[in-house]
Parts: structure tokens; sequence; C-alpha cells
């Protein structure tokens, strides 16, 4: 039996960054990996095609139950697709609701999680919904905020920030790898090679150089322009590889806005050295 490792983090942290380098390193290709072909050897959880197997209704007439009865069949059948690990990306906080784990245990092999600041999040994700910033700062400290219920995309429960770290986060385990968007920045080499440490190999340093090169925000931002990118959701009012730099709050937002999140989340953001 397969099993899924799970690359996990609130929107607009990172993850699909790492997608990216990961198709990089796994293909070792001499050109970039395709950004439309990320799907290739990741999957998401959310994407109601899956869920319409089991119940072949439009997914925006499901309910919550009606995901939730169906989300732990969802992850059996990625994992018994693969003979081995599936990378399979989620914005889901790990919680239960309806009595059923968001995050199935039972075909987990273990998970990456990645955080950025909440401040730079805050830019990012207000972008990508096309909400102003102040209603995505409220959004982010809502412990009830979910995404989804779309045609495309099913209920996913995201929680505060500061609650979807801190659940994904609360128990370190030899399972679960965690990395801060900032070090992925400030030390590729380093952060991402750390990642195929905890995928069981060594990095191969030319392998691992040329990945990094071939997921630079600046290679990821060319395709998009060039080609779009099909993860783009139709609301968002930017490109999805934005800048990939980190500090960009301290120009965007005002000094009341960035007080509020930091009093939002500050214990979280304390952990993990944003303040």
């Amino acid at each position: 039996m397969g099993k899924i490792a799970w690359i996990a983090s609130y929107p607009k942290s990172g993850s699909t960054w790492l997608r990216a380098f990961l198709h990089n390193y796994i293909a070792d290709s001499a050109v970039p990996y395709d950004i439309n072909r990320l799907m290739d050897l990741s999957t998401g959880e959310a994407a109601a095609s899956r869920y319409q197997v089991f119940d072949p209704r439009p997914a925006s007439r499901y309910t919550i139950r009606d995901v939730q009865a169906m989300r732990p069949r969802v992850h059996q059948a990625i994992a018994d697709a693969q003979p081995g690990l599936a990378f399979v990306k989620t914005h889901n906080a790990q919680l239960v609701v309806d009595g059923v784990q968001l995050i199935t245990k039972a075909v987990t092999g273990g998970a990456i999680y990645i955080l950025r600041d909440p401040r730079d999040v805050a830019i990012s994700f207000s972008r990508h919904l096309g909400l102003s910033l102040d209603r995505t700062i409220a959004f982010m400290n809502d412990p009830q905020a979910a995404t989804g219920g779309t045609d495309s995309t099913v209920y996913v429960r995201l929680a505060t920030w500061s609650g979807h770290v801190h659940f994904w986060t609360r128990q370190p385990h030899p399972t679960l790898h965690v990395l801060r968007y900032e070090d992925l920045i400030a030390d590729p080499a380093g952060a991402f090679a750390s990642v195929i440490r905890f995928l069981g190999q060594e990095p191969l340093p030319e392998r691992l150089t040329r990945a990094i090169a071939h997921s630079a925000f600046s290679e990821l931002r060319r395709q998009e322009e060039a080609h779009g990118f099909v993860e783009q959701p139709a609301q968002s009012q930017d490109v999805f590889f934005r800048q990939g730099r980190s500090g960009a709050w301290r120009e965007v937002l005002t000094t009341a806005q960035a007080a509020r999140i930091e009093r939002d989340h500050a214990a979280v953001m304390q952990r993990f050295g944003y303040v």
C-alpha cells in the first residue's frame, strides 16, 4: 500500500514553489519542468473531480458533511494509486470536522509543512482572493475560515493562520519536516537539501543546484507570463508567481495593519522568529 507525503501549508506560503523544486529534482532534466504539469508527480486532495468519483453531483452542491464523508475514501484512493509515496498538496488544517479527520492519518506517511511570515501572506493572499487587505487580515484570524465549496474545489478548512501552523507543528515528529519560506529564500541550497534528506536521500550537489535554478521564481514567472498557470484562481488580481521575496509587508501594510497581524498571531510568530 502506498502512503501520502503531504505538502502542507496555509495558502500563499510557498507550497507551489516547493512542488516545482521537487518536480525538477526528481525529473533531473536539462530544461525546467513545465509549471502547468505540476500534477505529474504531485496532486491535490481538494479537487472536485476526486470526490465526484463517489458522488457525481456538481461539487458546489456538496455539504461540508458530504465532503467529510468522502474525504477518507479520496485519500485512500490517492494512496492506493501509488506503490510508494504520493506527494499531495493540502491547505487543510490538522483538525477534525464533522467527526472526520481533514488529514487521514491511516494513509499518511509523513508531511512537509511550509510556513511564511503572516504579514507577507496577507499581501499575497489578498491579491489571490481578490479581497482588500483589511478583509484578508480579518479572514486570517477567523477560526472558521474556509475556502472551496465550488464546482472545482471542495471544502478546505483553514482556521486562523496561527491555528493552522500550530495544529500542524505542535507535535514534533520524525515524519514531519517544517520549513520557513524565508529560509528557502536566504539559503535555498541548505533548505531544499534538507527536504531531500527528509525524504531519505543524500542530495546530489549538481542535481540540487540545477533543480534550484529550474524552480527559481524568475523561471516560474517567465513560464507563467508565457503560458499562464492553470492553478491560478479566476478571482485573483495578480499573477501567481509575483515576487518571491520576504519583507514586502514593510512597504505595503500600514502600521495599524501590521500591528493587528502581530497582535492576532503573536505567540506563533514569536515561536518561529517573526517578531
